[in-house]
C-alpha cells in the first residue's frame, strides 16, 4: 500500500483538561499518513484520482481549531475518522503533538499516535 503523508500541520486549538488551555489555546502539530493506492493517479495524472492533501490539511485544521476536547486522544480519533471518509483511503495514522502541554518539567514533546483502518 502506498502512503500520502502530511507532516507538521500546525494549528491553534483549545484542547485540554484545564480551563486555561480551553480559554487561551495553544499550538497543536498534526502528522497524518494515509494508506492509498496511488497507481491510478500516477497513470492518469489527475488530482481526482488521489487524495487532495491541500483539502485534507484544511479539513484537519478545521477540526483542531473547532470545538474543544479534553483529551488529545479524542482529537486524534476525530481526525482519523475524517481522513477515513476520503475516497480511496484504506487506513490512516494520526499523530497529535502537544508541544506546549502544561507539564511542570522540561520536555521535548507530548504526542498521541493512533492507527485506524476502514471497516
Amino acid at each position: 500500500m502506498d502512503e500520502i503523508r502530511l507532516r507538521g500541520l500546525t494549528v491553534t486549538g483549545h484542547h485540554g483538561v484545564f480551563e486555561q488551555e480551553k480559554r487561551e489555546g495553544q499550538p497543536f502539530v498534526i502528522d497524518a499518513t494515509l494508506g492509498v493506492d496511488t497507481r491510478e493517479a500516477a497513470r492518469t495524472d489527475h488530482l481526482g484520482d488521489t487524495v487532495d492533501y491541500g483539502a485534507l490539511a484544511d479539513e484537519l485544521a478545521e477540526i483542531v481549531a473547532g470545538p474543544s476536547f479534553d483529551l488529545i486522544e479524542t482529537l486524534a480519533e476525530r481526525l482519523a475518522e475524517t481522513a477515513l471518509e476520503l475516497a480511496g483511503v484504506q487506513w490512516v495514522e494520526i499523530v497529535v503533538h502537544k508541544p506546549q502541554a502544561p507539564i511542570a518539567r522540561q520536555f521535548a514533546d507530548v504526542a498521541v499516535k493512533i492507527r485506524r483502518e476502514r471497516s
